[in-house]
């Protein structure tokens, strides 16, 4: 029982104690709730003020938005009344024109019959028909273009002389000054001198039997004559005449001369010779500057010592072609040691030429295949006589030059009175070909003609088109060493006799 009454007792007091605690919450959550409205109160007014302030500012917009509109309007209303007027003046100059059109029609068509008129006039007065005054025309305007052809051709010419020349001899300058050459001419004969005339009658021997050895042995003649102390040796081979001149030289020296003494010195001087063209041939190489050559060609090289052609050493003209190609490849940044080693073989077909069919730059380039040499070195050497082949590459060109510079130098190369008169009368024929050309004078040994024209037939402008051509027909008609200059002379006299 006291524990029931225990138990109402709690309940009891827990109620009021519940009852009193939710009466204080009541009053918190009443004080927090005030608190609250008052915050919500001071933001919507906050919020309020804010949204008052943009619709301020939207309606400032909306107005500037709206004056400007206004004033586009007002710019569009000017525009219409300024296309308005456009159009307006537009159609007053389309009925103006359309005035002046027709006008123009009707003057076009009085012009056309002004200038049938003046047509007929003009060529009534000319005496020529219209299709004539054209062809007259033609024909005229033809030579003034012509003559500004020729005044043009001239200039240009002289600008590419101005620049072209200066380099190509300073150039060619620079490459001649490297070499600096010996020049030996042996022709056909060669002479001994003799200590005395009785050594005469011992290489004659008895009956003539040792002079008969020796010239069977060597391919040589060999001339005793009246001169003193002198034995003469004549031979177009300069080898021959050189293993003569050698064999010779040492039976003098040893004193037994018979037959069989003679075909053994002759045969010894024989295996001497093969060395010593060697040794020429591999002293050429290396002045040049071309080692590693094969045996065979060194030795062919060797025999232009004794070649010579038109009075000018092969070997000399070789080593000159060699140097001077090498020189002007060397200023021209192209390849030195192949423009040198195509120098060197450029002429190696003239040591056995007499030997084998074929000219000589067609053996040599046989000679440059047969030993392995490229395609290119073949074409150089081909092409180094114009007409031949046509130069494949700028190297080919250089070895062309080289041999033209050698070969044309002042003292290389002799030339006989018939030929050198040959040569003139042709240069002259040639020039006398053309039409208008008086007379024709070769002057300094062929190296300039002189051209006197007919003053009526030919005007300024028209002699320097005659010099052209003439320097050019010469150039694809003759061949001469050097270069040839044209000089053509236009004069017109006048004269009178006082009485």
């Amino acid at each position: 029982m006291l524990n029931f009454i225990i138990i109402c007792i709690s309940l009891i007091i827990g109620y009021i104690f519940r009852f009193l605690y939710v009466k204080i919450n009541i009053k918190s959550a009443e004080k927090r709730s005030d608190k609250i409205i008052k915050e919500a109160k001071i933001l919507a007014m906050k919020k309020l003020k804010e949204v008052d302030y943009e619709i301020i500012n939207k309606k400032k917009t909306i107005q500037n938005i709206e004056n400007r509109l206004i004033q586009r309007e007002e710019n569009l209303d000017k525009k219409n009344d300024l296309i308005d007027k456009r159009d307006r003046n537009l159609i007053v100059k389309e009925k103006d024109f359309f005035v002046k059109e027709q006008f123009i029609v009707i003057e076009t068509s009085n012009i056309k019959k002004i200038k049938e008129e003046q047509i007929k006039l003009l060529e009534k007065i000319s005496k020529m028909t219209q299709e004539e005054a054209k062809k007259a025309m033609s024909d005229e305007m033809e030579r003034e273009v012509k003559k500004d052809i020729a005044i043009l051709s001239q200039r240009l010419e002289q600008e590419i002389r101005e620049t072209a020349e200066k380099k190509s001899k300073e150039i060619l300058s620079i490459s001649i000054q490297k070499i600096a050459a010996d020049h030996t001419i042996e022709i056909t004969t060669s002479t001994i001198q003799i200590p005395n005339d009785e050594i005469k009658g011992r290489i004659i021997g008895r009956e003539g039997r040792n002079i008969k050895t020796f010239e069977q042995v060597t391919g040589v003649d060999l001339i005793i004559d009246d001169t003193p102390e002198s034995i003469t040796l004549s031979s177009f081979d300069g080898i021959r005449r050189q293993i003569a001149k050698i064999a010779l030289e040492r039976l003098i020296i040893d004193g037994r001369i018979h037959p069989a003494r003679i075909e053994e010195v002759v045969e010894k001087v024989k295996k001497e010779m093969d060395q010593h063209l060697k040794e020429v041939g591999e002293q050429a190489a290396i002045d040049v500057g071309i080692p590693g050559l094969n045996f065979e060609i060194l030795k062919l090289l060797g025999k232009l010592k004794y070649r010579t052609s038109y009075g000018q050493n092969q070997l000399q003209h070789t080593l000159e072609v060699a140097w001077i190609a090498g020189a002007i490849a060397g200023e021209l940044g192209l390849n030195i040691t192949f423009c040198k080693k195509a120098g060197l073989l450029h002429d190696i077909g003239k040591a056995i030429n007499h030997e084998v069919e074929g000219t000589h730059h067609q053996i040599s380039a046989n000679i440059a295949k047969k030993y392995g040499e490229s395609p290119k070195m073949i074409n150089a050497i081909l092409s180094h006589h114009e007409g031949i082949e046509i130069p494949a590459s700028k190297e080919a060109f250089i070895v062309a030059a080289a041999d033209a510079i050698s070969a044309a130098r002042p003292g290389a190369r002799r030339e006989s009175i018939e030929h050198y008169i040959k040569r003139l009368e042709r240069l002259e024929n040639l020039a006398k070909s053309f039409n208008g050309v008086l007379m024709a004078y070769a002057i300094q040994a062929g190296r300039e003609i002189r051209i006197l024209v007919e003053p009526s037939s030919i005007n300024d402008e028209e002699s320097k088109i005659l010099a052209h051509n003439i320097a050019k027909k010469i150039e694809f008609e003759l061949e001469y060493p050097g270069q040839i200059k044209v000089v053509v002379i236009r004069e017109t006299r006048a004269q009178d006799i006082s009485k």
